[in-house]
């Protein structure tokens, strides 16, 4: 079969591997533009393109692919039996979806109808989902409505990261489309519809990334660390300073002298902090164990590495902002 593929991170790049190294004759290769990145902001190609470039694949390029007549014509002339798209960022008009003889399919990181939109991977760690996967679905005109090709199912560890679990699913959603491209080439792919029980995953934003200690449990915490990783990073405050958490853990109890009840104790307190013993952090259920932090403009780095060079009290309080008088120190 005649392949268009359309997508643009890394995890787009390794289906793209993976129909490539599969043998389909991959007509051409759309991606988004370079972007400028890095403190140079030089403009960079993305995943796809790079692949693309090494493997002697036609690279297109459109600033927009809606009412661009030279991008449509272009498309019709490769002639495509079938389009994938993956991680693409922009929903297909009609005068695309049309094109190709056995339509346009999508692989999407969720168990479709979960998760519609375009972080599925991040809302399922952020959730604390113990099981997500992988779908291949005929597009239609709606986000990620189309009818279900084939799925595949995976659990989610209890400590896996959203990178972590991203990494995992693409070489899946990779696997998975070739099975489906050899189901559609021999006639076979099956084809069913979505149903009606769905769930929105839009963009993240930076102001979800604050820690909201007043009334977040230490699961709740760590599922919000956990989804942010290695996105943006969860973040904090103590004593005015921005500190981001990259990795923690939960404890149910704390063999430690606070000489008071810990149920009196502010959301949000360092009950331990030590070299040896670690970053011991009371929520509104649970305690949080902090294994990898980021200081203000300073690197990730472990939590001993970490209080080997910054002073943390017991009884400081981690905050919302800077300045909040919830910040005081517990007395």
């Amino acid at each position: 079969m005649n392949i268009i593929f359309m997508g643009t991170p890394d995890f787009a790049k390794k289906n793209l591997e993976a129909i490539y190294k599969a043998g389909h004759n991959i007509v051409g290769v759309v991606t988004n533009p370079d972007r400028p990145k890095g403190r140079g902001m030089k403009l960079l190609p993305s995943e796809v393109k790079q692949f693309a470039l090494e493997k002697g694949l036609k690279i297109y390029q459109p600033l927009k692919i809606k009412k661009n007549q030279e991008f449509l014509e272009e498309i019709k002339q490769l002639n495509p039996d079938v389009i994938c798209v993956v991680a693409y960022g922009t929903i297909l008009p009609k005068s695309i979806l049309e094109i190709p003889k056995y339509g346009c399919i999508n692989v999407h990181a969720s168990l479709l109808p979960k998760y519609r939109g375009a972080a599925p991977i991040q809302w399922a760690v952020l959730n604390g989902d113990k099981t997500t996967g992988v779908t291949t679905m005929y597009m239609d005109k709606g986000m990620d409505t189309g009818d279900i090709i084939l799925k595949e199912e995976v659990e989610i560890g209890q400590n896996e990261t959203t990178g972590e679990l991203w990494d995992r699913l693409a070489k899946i959603g990779g696997e998975l489309l070739v099975k489906t491209l050899e189901q559609i080439e021999k006639g076979t792919a099956p084809r069913q519809k979505q149903g009606e029980n769905f769930t929105i995953a839009p963009m993240l934003s930076k102001e979800m990334a604050k820690i909201d200690w007043k009334t977040k449990t230490a699961q709740e915490i760590k599922n919000l660390v956990r989804g942010l990783n290695p996105i943006m990073g969860a973040y904090t405050y103590l004593n005015g300073k921005k500190i981001k958490f990259w990795k923690v853990d939960i404890v149910e109890d704390l063999d430690v002298a606070l000489e008071t009840t810990i149920d009196s104790i502010k959301n949000g307190t360092i009950l331990v902090s030590d070299q040896k013993q670690g970053l011991f952090i009371k929520t509104k259920q649970g305690i949080l164990k902090v294994l990898e932090i980021q200081g203000e403009n300073a690197r990730r780095m472990p939590i001993e590495d970490f209080l080997r060079g910054n002073q943390i009290q017991k009884f400081e309080v981690f905050c919302d902002k800077r300045g909040d008088p919830f910040c005081h120190k517990q007395k």
